[in-house]
């Protein structure tokens, strides 16, 4: 039975001094002050969170995007037409091993799991694989092999926007009618169920977009527990569109038009005015952000003092993948705020620093929006841990709320994550993965492969 004796840790409770915690087939077991034995002795131990939004494939064209196109307003809109043509030339092969490196810097970031929202579904050409859940096979391979636990998400891409227009270009890769998506989520799920424990499913209609609103009101039909994901109100254009063909904006519409609740997570929501904010938070669900990719596509600012004010819940994803950073995701979703508002500490409350908020905000909610039983740590919980180092120049000296503070704004975590477990699995030890060598080395040729032309 492994044990880690912790010289701070931050429990369900609270922060302790001096614990030693236990791992019991992939959970926590007895948390206590006996610290005899040869265990591992760590600075501070810290829940690991939710990754809770990665399009994992996207993470072999980051660094390929960064130059204007021919289009004066270049914005998401033309970066997606990249992304079309880059996954023009993706096998079954590339994304597994793209996945296994997405994976490998999750866990090495701090993530003690990932939310997969999976839309890659087929062909070049957009016809089905004879084995019809060949890609989310290769995704639950991916996770398997780097040891991250994984709530799959199956996408649902039935149309090209919101007025029903066909599914052009890139898109064919995604596309499924109804009885073709319940079979892939069906075989996706068989798949699944041979893993590990830990590993589950959900669902996503990728957007109200690509997905009617009859489709919408049935897809419990398709899953009928395990979270529901689905992107939306991220661009100004977005709203335009919706509000052209549903008659409402998109937060509006939905919480009007479905049953939104607490097993829901609605991904990016950029473009909400104050009523949305509100019934956003009055839902229960999560609010999935991504900091860093929607700054990279300046998709907008999310309304976070409002929804935190209003009760509402949200966490952390690195969704294109373009920079894998746990720290840095809540670093800059402050500093976002910070910007919009002129002001300083932006999310801290009267009883947290604005770190603690983060970290407790961001452990929570993922949880919450990949239904796995982490983000504290408590007997019974999945071990799901982060060992932080301070034996350096960003967190010496500091404990408590101080330190989260540090490890988010000052070290951003450089050199401070020395051990992950995921479900107890051992995955990085010394800062590095296990496996870092062999995973890197794959990625490595499949951007030979690939090359750098979108």
């Amino acid at each position: 039975m492994p044990k880690i004796n912790a010289r701070q840790v931050l429990t369900s409770d609270g922060w302790a001094d001096n614990l030693c915690v236990e791992i019991l087939n992939g959970r926590i077991g007895r948390i206590s002050n006996d610290k005899g034995g040869r265990h591992q002795s760590v600075d501070l131990l810290l829940p690991a969170p939710v990754n809770l939004h990665s399009h994992a494939f996207q993470r072999a064209m980051a660094g390929l995007t960064e130059s204007r196109g021919p289009d004066p307003s270049d914005s998401f809109w033309t970066w997606r037409q990249l992304m079309y043509r880059f996954l023009g030339q993706l096998t079954p092969e590339h994304v597994q091993a793209i996945a296994e490196l997405a994976f490998m810097e999750m866990l090495e970031a701090g993530y003690g799991a990932v939310a997969e929202f999976h839309y890659l579904h087929h062909h070049i050409d957009g016809a089905p694989y004879h084995n019809l859940p060949e890609m989310a096979e290769r995704i639950i391979a991916a996770a398997q092999q780097t040891g991250i636990g994984l709530t799959l998400l199956p996408v649902l891409y039935m149309q090209g926007g919101s007025d029903g227009r066909p599914l052009q270009g890139g898109q064919k890769r995604f596309g499924c009618d109804w009885d073709l998506f319940g079979k892939l989520h069906e075989g996706s799920a068989k798949a699944l169920s041979e893993g590990p424990d830990d590993h589950t499913i959900g669902i996503a209609p990728h957007s109200l977009r690509a997905v009617t609103p009859e489709a919408l009101a049935r897809i419990r039909e398709i899953c009928p527990d395990g979270p529901i994901h689905m992107h939306l109100a991220e661009q100004v254009a977005e709203v335009k569109e919706v509000q052209a063909y549903l008659g409402a904006r998109p937060v509006e519409w939905l919480l009007a038009n479905a049953d939104v609740g607490s097993d829901w997570c609605l991904i990016h929501c950029t473009q909400m005015n104050d009523s949305e904010t509100g019934g956003l938070a009055a839902s229960r669900a999560v609010a999935g952000l991504c900091p860093i990719t929607e700054s990279s596509l300046g998709d907008g600012i999310f309304n976070g003092i409002n929804f935190r004010d209003s009760g509402g819940h949200f966490g952390v994803g690195s969704d294109s993948n373009i920079h894998i950073a746990l720290w840095e995701e809540l670093a800059t979703l402050d500093y976002s705020q910070r910007l919009r508002d002129l002001s300083r500490a932006a999310m801290a409350t009267p009883d947290r620093s604005t770190g603690r908020y983060l970290f407790d905000a961001a452990s929570s909610a993922g949880t919450q929006a990949a239904e796995r039983s982490s983000g504290q740590i408590a007997e019974g919980k999945i071990a799901d841990l982060i060992a932080i180092s301070t034996d350096n120049e960003f967190l010496c000296n500091r404990s408590g709320d101080a330190v989260l503070d540090s490890l988010i704004f000052t070290g951003r975590g450089r050199n401070c994550v020395t051990d992950v477990w995921s479900a107890g699995r051992h995955m990085v030890r010394d800062g590095r993965h296990i496996r870092r060598e062999s995973v890197v080395a794959r990625f490595m040729e499949v951007l030979k492969q690939l090359g750098q032309d979108l």
